[in-house]
């Protein structure tokens, strides 16, 4: 059960914008043949997806203060934000899986206000496949 904790902790931790990466873990634990594979791909999948709904929440939320100092993205940064966001849409979001503009991608879409009905069935495809492909890969490898 720890096991599983920790890798719903560590997708969890990935989908923020905090430096982690839950894919190595996974990939690892896939290996182990005590362990069910399934549960591994369901455990990190909705890991990663709550991650990014707290990225969206954050989003969501973080607007209102884009007058104060302390704000992390200048106006011209947020202008070019939304400009593509309403540029590629929701779609967009089929590449919140990648690395390093995914998960600015998902707060992005808070800040759009793009509705959690769409935004969650979106994210679980683009980051459920991405962890499929990971388990694939894993598995062909050993």
């Amino acid at each position: 059960m720890w096991t599983y904790l920790g890798l719903f902790g560590a997708a969890f931790a990935a989908a923020t914008i905090l430096p982690m990466q839950s894919e190595a873990l996974l990939a690892y634990l896939v290996t182990n043949p005590d362990l069910w594979v399934a549960g591994l791909f369901c455990v990190a999948t909705l890991g990663n997806v709550l991650g990014s709904v707290v990225n969206w929440y954050c989003g969501r939320f973080l607007r209102r203060f884009r007058d104060r100092r302390w704000f992390p993205v200048s106006p011209a940064a947020l202008q070019r934000a939304e400009t593509r966001y309403h540029r590629y849409g929701r779609w967009s979001l089929l590449a919140s899986w990648v690395p390093i503009i995914g998960d600015p991608l998902t707060v992005v879409a808070g800040v759009m206000r793009e509705p959690l009905r769409s935004f969650i069935p979106i994210v679980l495809l683009a980051k459920g496949t991405r962890y499929l492909v990971v388990i694939l890969a894993a598995l062909a490898w050993v």
